[in-house]
């Protein structure tokens, strides 16, 4: 059973973007209430309570009891719509249940025995979580708050599947009960390490060293017997008449 959580709503009149921005610079949240065949309701939420309640993964599967006035509504958290760049809630969508109707929720997998795995412990593997959630169908009352996969049997290279998940009763998997693929939800590989060549130097032998060497010297001594030739001859010194 999920858990229970219980919200003040006020009503609201005003709607537009202006309106909204008000509500917020007085700490309040817009919302909407609907579903369960009445009409929908504009209602505003504390947003300090429900920055709060938004950490807590409880919060995002549980039943609330909505008050609104005198009347109290039994919904479930549907959107709800956060700035982008600082923490703050700035609409929340809030759809009213029957006791009688089946729901629609995507609930929070929790993995245990990961540890104990002997594709862990003893062949050195490292578990990937494929899922983190699933999509699941049941009444109100069944409403579990997480679903729990057991991975302490899996050996290396295996994984576990949707169907391999233990249900609570009442509780099915959406996927699975609309002829969906029976998808996997967590394995256990190995890590491999990935070899990355590195380029080598050639060094020529000694002998090829001096051989390169060798046309490059002559070469050079060749330009220098050339320069030597274009210079002009130096002028003698003239000789002086004696008196």
């Amino acid at each position: 059973m999920s858990a229970k959580f219980e919200l003040t709503a006020e009503p609201r009149a005003e709607q537009g973007k202006g309106a909204s921005r008000r509500l917020r610079h007085a700490g309040r949240v817009p919302a909407i209430l609907y579903g369960a065949g009445k009409p929908p309701q504009m209602v505003t939420l504390d947003h300090n309570s429900m920055l709060r309640n938004l950490e807590n993964e409880r919060f995002h599967t549980a039943i609330m009891d909505i008050k609104v006035g005198n009347d109290t509504d039994q919904a479930i958290l549907r959107d709800w719509q956060m700035h982008p760049f600082k923490p703050q809630v700035l609409h929340i969508d809030l759809q009213r249940i029957s006791a009688t109707e089946k729901l629609h929720m995507r609930i929070p997998l929790h993995f245990t025995g990961a540890d104990v795995a002997p594709g862990v412990k003893q062949d050195g593997g490292i578990v990937a979580h494929l899922m983190t959630d699933v999509d699941i169908t049941c009444l109100p009352k069944d409403l579990p708050e997480f679903l729990t996969v057991d991975l302490s049997h899996l050996q290396l290279n295996q994984s576990v599947h949707l169907s391999d998940i233990k249900l609570p009763e009442g509780v099915g998997i959406t996927s699975l009960a609309h002829g969906g693929t029976d998808l996997a939800v967590a394995a256990i590989n190995i890590i491999r390490e990935e070899v990355v060549e590195v380029p080598v130097a050639v060094v020529p032998a000694e002998g090829e060293a001096a051989a390169a060497a060798a046309p490059a010297e002559g070469e050079a001594k060749k330009v220098e017997g050339e320069a030597k030739k274009a210079e002009p001859a130096a002028k003698k010194p003239e000789k002086k008449e004696g008196k």
